[in-house]
């Protein structure tokens, strides 16, 4: 099953992953002692351990190889993953629904304020995601600079909160709607550009919107950022901190629900099919008869605005914002929840925004080992689902004679 090229394949593999673990691994340094400490064992235990991984992987493209050889003929039904026969079974979906919606509801109840606020982030980043599929998952727009959008939402409520006493609820459709705009404003130069240059560009668009508030210290107080910025009000009562953070889960999840709401049915309309059909192939779309460039700058414009919306709510969440909260990382981050999850895919971006954000921090019980677990586990992630944990199943239309 395994031939001699693939073992030594597999043994200069681990040799590699023990060179490129070798400074954190082995060495230690005992600032104490002043002498430095080599432990070979970890070596050892990354070589065989990257070796064992490396044969389970082609173990299972050998079987997965053999399957696909002797299946004659696979259904269409049968290349639906389960989640999605439940979804598509409206019973089921509304059972399953009615119990996430449940423990949703319960969450704040059972557990600390710490894991509640975790949570709040969870939920922003789904939402954050959800609004990146938009442009990137449905209309093939690569735009690594969407963290811009999400700071102009911040920025638009720190600043109006600051400057002029606005509250939550006030500068919330501002915040989305400046977004929005930001959006169309980056989607114009960029209506003929593709592939490469576009993510060059947005993702410059990205740093010069982060380089304007570090710099313009007169406007966005530069480095030192906006403080006291105040938490969403419920009527006039004054909340505590932990009411607050309970107020602002149950906010985060209306939110998601909407969000889920307007961008399914977004897929579903005449311009969901044409992002589609622009990500698909961009030539073929026009031709059709699609307005390539309104299509752009819709896709463009309310991605930006679900970003803008959530920049409001970490302003709110923080109460302080300052420029190094909008970094290319955050763009990575939200594109990598896109990736992972599917694209295209409304549940596959929820579970990859869970385990993005969630994954670091249930694993601080490894402590220095943490981000090199976290690491691991998206790679064998990309090598076994590499169209994403739950891909986005492709519609086919049949005609049926009367």
């Amino acid at each position: 099953m395994f031939s001699l090229n693939e073992l030594k394949k597999g043994f200069f593999i681990s040799l590699w992953f023990v060179f490129l673990t070798f400074p954190l691994m082995v060495i230690k340094v005992d600032p104490i002692e002043r002498i430095i400490r080599w432990r070979w064992q970890n070596a050892l235990f990354i070589a065989i351990g990257t070796f064992s991984i490396y044969l389970i992987i082609q173990f299972f493209k050998y079987r997965k190889n053999r399957l696909q050889e002797t299946e004659e003929a696979t259904t269409e039904e049968g290349n639906v993953s389960l989640i999605h026969k439940v979804i598509a079974n409206p019973r089921q979906r509304n059972i399953l629904f009615g119990v996430l919606f449940v423990v949703a509801s319960i969450f704040p109840f059972l557990f600390s304020p710490y894991q509640t606020n975790i949570m709040i982030t969870a939920l922003m980043y789904v939402v954050l995601g959800l609004g990146l599929n938009i442009v990137v998952g449905m209309a093939g727009l690569l735009d690594l600079g969407f963290v811009a959008f999400y700071a102009v939402g911040a920025y638009s409520y720190a600043l109006l909160n600051h400057h002029f006493g606005l509250g939550f609820w006030t500068v919330l459709p501002i915040g989305g709607g400046l977004a929005a705009l930001a959006g169309i404003i980056l989607g114009f130069p960029v209506l003929r550009l593709r592939g490469d240059y576009l993510a060059i560009v947005t993702l410059g668009f990205g740093e010069i919107i982060r380089l304007v508030l570090e710099n313009w210290n007169e406007f966005s107080k530069g480095p030192s950022g906006i403080s006291n910025i105040s938490r969403p009000g419920f009527f006039g009562i004054e909340l505590s901190l932990e009411q607050s953070f309970l107020y602002l889960y149950f906010i985060t999840i209306g939110f998601l629900i909407f969000t889920i709401f307007v961008v399914n049915r977004l897929q579903d309309s005449r311009m969901g099919r044409a992002w589609l059909a622009l990500r698909e192939d961009e030539i073929a779309c026009q031709s059709m008869g699609i307005d390539k460039q309104k299509t752009k700058l819709a896709a463009f414009s309310l991605g930006a605005f679900w970003a803008g919306l959530m920049g409001v709510v970490f302003a709110a969440k923080t109460t302080f914002i300052n420029p190094a909260s909008f970094t290319f990382l955050e763009s990575a981050i939200i594109l990598s929840i896109v990736v992972l999850g599917g694209m295209g895919s409304i549940v596959g971006v929820i579970c990859g925004a869970f385990i993005l954000i969630l994954m670091p921090e249930y694993l601080r019980a490894l402590s220095e080992y943490r981000m090199l677990a976290f690491g691991a586990i998206l790679v064998a992630m990309m090598v076994f689902r590499p169209q994403g944990l739950i891909a986005n199943v492709r519609r086919t239309y049949k005609f049926k004679k009367q």
